[in-house]
């Protein structure tokens, strides 16, 4: 397999091998500029068979792109291109120039690395390039100035480096090998004499910017996290205890509500809630007005110990939720209780 066999083919083969996200969505352009190597030129003399090579020097590449992404990896582009070269001062050739230049349509693949500054492709392409030559002498033969053009095929190696600060816009950096497939007859000086070249094989290196229209662009920084709200104080309950039937206060009652009133001033106490409430003994009206007395003198308490009387809030639930669950009438002490709730 020769050279540029080996490039093309190792260009489609490439293609599926990793795994791809597509940077460019939707229409772009691009333009590269760089060096152009055209490898010397094999050409057979006509009628006498002679074989010459013709040395070709380093010259100028320019080539421009319109293209889509698909979305998948995928990009088809529409190219048109233009290369220089000088001919050596060598036998069989002295003097002259080569121009080439022509349009390629590219299909090419976009690689996701994983980086995110660096994005591979590969391309294969076919279209058609003219050729002209100038000023061309084989020994004492003079070289019929002309155009001739035919079909050519190329491979494509590259990777696009993102503008962060320009969102759209990549630098690209290219390899490409061109082989121009026609062979054409140039006619000399002498009647009847020709000289055909074999296929022309362009090296290329290239440096450019590519834009695609549609580019997304970069997301804000995120908003900086609101600063935690203050947890809520947990409430703090008290409880005080009954004898049976009774609402009176007891020394150890008493002792109870006068620690809940000084808490109240160290927790920043915005609400308290005395809640009373009976055993099962008892019919459930009489309980509910007996825990509602219960509740006031907690509360009655409370404020003589120095609590504000409009924060202080005063329920009765009678018989209902009681600490120790009992059957009917039964006379339970832990249910005998008001519960002094600071918030």
């Amino acid at each position: 397999m020769n050279t540029r066999s080996m490039l093309l083919a190792a260009s489609i083969l490439a293609v599926p091998a990793l795994a791809s996200a597509q940077p460019v969505n939707g229409l772009y352009v691009g333009g590269g500029l760089g060096l152009n190597f055209l490898q010397s030129l094999r050409a057979t003399h006509n009628p006498s068979g002679n074989k010459s090579t013709w040395g070709t020097g380093v010259g100028p590449v320019v080539v421009g792109s319109i293209g889509w992404g698909f979305g998948n990896g995928l990009r088809a582009e529409l190219e048109a291109n233009f290369r220089h070269n000088t001919l050596h001062n060598s036998s069989p050739l002295s003097g002259g120039t080569l121009q080439t230049y022509g349009a390629m349509a590219n299909a090419l693949y976009d690689f996701d690395v994983g980086a995110g500054w660096i994005y591979p492709y590969v391309g294969v392409g076919v279209g058609y390039e003219a050729e002209n030559l100038r000023g061309g002498h084989a020994g004492n033969l003079t070289i019929n100035n002309g155009t001739k053009g035919g079909f050519a095929a190329q491979g494509i190696i590259g990777a696009a480096f993102p503008i962060s600060s320009a969102p759209g816009l990549s630098v690209t950096a290219e390899y490409r090998f061109m082989d121009v497939l026609h062979n054409p007859s140039y006619s000399t000086s002498a009647t009847g004499e020709t000289v055909k070249f074999g296929d022309q094989l362009h090296h290329s290196i290239l440096i450019g910017l590519r834009y695609a229209f549609n580019a997304a662009p970069p997301p804000p920084p995120p908003a900086p996290a609101p600063a935690a709200a203050p947890a809520p104080a947990p409430a703090r309950t008290y409880l005080v205890f009954f004898d049976w039937d009774k609402a009176d206060l007891t020394a150890r009652a008493r002792s109870i509500i006068a620690e809940a009133a000084q808490a109240s001033t160290r927790v920043n106490t915005t609400q308290i809630e005395a809640n009373g409430y009976t055993d099962l003994s008892g019919t459930a009206a009489y309980n509910m007005g007996l825990s509602i007395r219960r509740a006031d003198a907690v509360a009655a308490e409370l404020v003589r110990d120095g609590v504000p009387k409009n924060i202080i809030y005063v329920k009765g639930f009678g018989e209902t939720h009681p600490l120790v669950p009992t059957a009917k009438g039964v006379r339970e002490p832990q249910n005998r209780r008001v519960e002094i709730i600071l918030k």
